[in-house]
């Protein structure tokens, strides 16, 4: 039997290990990744790719239109097979309403319009995109899964006084429509994701992770001129603040992400993925 010196030692040594064990249990931090960030790998063999990023210890990917040539049982099965789940897909505006059956068999929580057409970036073109939303957001709701809005920086150019972003969340109906806010985007736009994500409350419900590289202009066009793009904890965003104000706001799922990569994209997603564990230990 110990004596109580010797279980007072153990369990001061013990102590530092445990400490971050319940700090990463108390999150509840889902961290997924965008399957965007490796589509190239991905395309070119899906199964390996999930492999690797369930080894580097993520435990969920968004999925994204060149996965969806697979039957929808046969991609749910992979990727459960690769000790992953897929909560939520970004499916392609132009064929978003055709989709539901297919992220239902799927077991998609959530839908994800990732962009709308150019020639929609008007304040009658985003008028008419939350009118679908709001049509597309209750069938999503009647089939037990949710509707959401990612958003990029051309969403917060000036419209008559108003922006893009702020007509889908005066427009659309809360019931049915949700946002996925990428925080790169957001300070590409020239806005500070802390206080987008304040502004925005619980309408947001995802989250994307990718950084940004310091001493770049804004933008609101979404063009090669606007990335700038880096691994999360090494550019300028204050993830500390923003992953605390999503934990307030019971954001559901975290997914990193990065548009373009410096070096080798499984590197690239290993690298955020080191750095939010740390941030969370």
């Amino acid at each position: 039997m110990l004596t109580r010196r010797e279980f007072v030692a153990i369990s001061s040594a013990a102590l530092p290990a445990l400490r971050s064990a319940s700090l990463w249990a108390k999150t509840e931090f889902p961290i997924g990744v965008q399957l965007y960030t490796v589509r190239a790998l991905a395309e070119k063999d899906l199964p390996s790719v999930l492999r690797e990023i369930h080894a580097i210890g993520y435990q969920q990917v968004e999925l994204i239109p060149l996965a969806y040539t697979r039957p929808a049982g046969e991609l749910r099965q992979l990727i459960a097979d690769c000790g992953l789940s897929a909560p939520s897909g970004h499916f392609n505006y132009a064929d978003l309403s055709q989709k539901f059956s297919y992220a239902k068999e799927l077991g998609l929580k959530w839908m994800i319009c990732p962009a709308i057409p150019q020639e929609l970036w008007s304040s009658d073109g985003f008028h008419e995109v939350a009118h679908k939303f709001n049509d597309w957001g209750k069938q999503a709701r009647d089939m037990g899964m949710g509707l959401g809005f990612h958003n990029h920086d051309y969403e917060f150019a000036q419209l008559n006084g108003t922006t893009g972003l702020d007509i889908l969340m005066k427009q659309t109906n809360p019931e049915f429509v949700s946002f996925e806010l990428d925080c790169y985007w957001v300070a590409q736009a020239g806005r500070d994701p802390l206080q987008q994500l304040r502004q925005m409350g619980k309408r947001v419900r995802l989250l994307h992770l990718k950084d940004r590289k310091p001493g770049f202009p804004p933008s609101y066009d979404m063009t090669a001129s606007s990335a700038h793009f880096t691994e999360v904890g090494h550019g300028t965003l204050n993830w500390r603040e923003i992953i605390s104000e999503a934990e307030k706001l019971k954001v559901e799922y975290y997914f990193v992400e990065q548009d373009k990569t410096d070096g080798p994209p499984l590197e690239s997603i290993r690298t955020s993925y080191k750095y939010l564990r740390k941030l969370l230990g």
